[in-house]
């Protein structure tokens, strides 16, 4: 499996580390795994939200490579209750406005929409999104009808652009794959290496990580409950 994990401006360390070692150390252990940092843009240095820490992407996101697309979400100012995440950049007349709706939202004014939906229109890709990324998605117009988590904070958003809100820690929706806040990386990157690799890999980096796997993991599986 392909790993592509893309990088913005503002975007969480969090969101991209821990799903990025948790596949790394998958890939290792079984050489069926490949990681790799991208952007819309291209290699680039892509500074994130938090405290100025900068990672370095090596290549332009390829929506038609096989694999995984894994979309994290911003770090930044909370906002304010109600903040519009879509509003443009530049009706700000000048003003740097770090609130993570902002950030998430200049993501639209960028390229990676639009390749985000040629990803989601490959059979071959599985996209996967950390806390704030699947609202890029939902706002990008790219998740109406899907089934979707993201941080708590971001229920509302997701329900506004059409989405399903599952309260899960991870929702699997067949190819698309998104996980609920930040320290949730890790249980993704885990149940992504259960499902694409299998389970003796995941385990073995479970342990490696000395990390218990927490919440619900949903699918879009079985019939429907009935009067609950």
């Amino acid at each position: 499996m392909d790993a592509q994990l893309v990088l913005f401006d503002g975007f969480d360390p969090l969101d991209v580390i821990a799903p990025f070692e948790v596949l790394h150390a998958g890939g290792a252990a079984c050489g069926a795994v490949t990681v790799e940092l991208v952007t819309a843009e291209g290699p680039r240095e892509v500074v994130s939200g938090t405290g100025g820490l900068a990672l370095r992407a090596t290549s332009v996101l390829d929506p038609t490579r096989a694999g995984l697309v894994l979309v994290p979400g911003a770090a930044g100012r909370i906002g304010e209750p109600g903040e519009d995440p879509e509003r443009n950049a530049a009706a700000e007349e000048g003003r740097r406005d770090d609130s993570i709706p902002v950030l998430l939202g200049r993501t639209l004014d960028t390229q990676l929409p639009a390749l985000l939906k040629a990803a989601m229109d490959e059979a071959t890709v599985t996209v996967a999104t950390v806390c704030g990324g699947s609202l890029i998605l939902a706002m990008a117009g790219l998740l109406e009808g899907r089934h979707a988590v993201t941080h708590h904070m971001g229920m509302d958003t997701l329900e506004a652009h059409g989405v399903r809100p599952v309260n899960a820690r991870v929702v699997d929706d067949g190819d698309l794959i998104t996980a609920a806040g930040v320290t949730s990386g890790l249980d993704l990157g885990l149940y992504l290496l259960e499902r694409e690799v299998g389970p003796r890999i995941a385990h073995a980096v479970e342990a490696l990580f000395a990390h218990e796997r927490r919440g619900t993991v949903w699918r879009a599986q079985g019939p429907l409950p009935v009067g609950l």
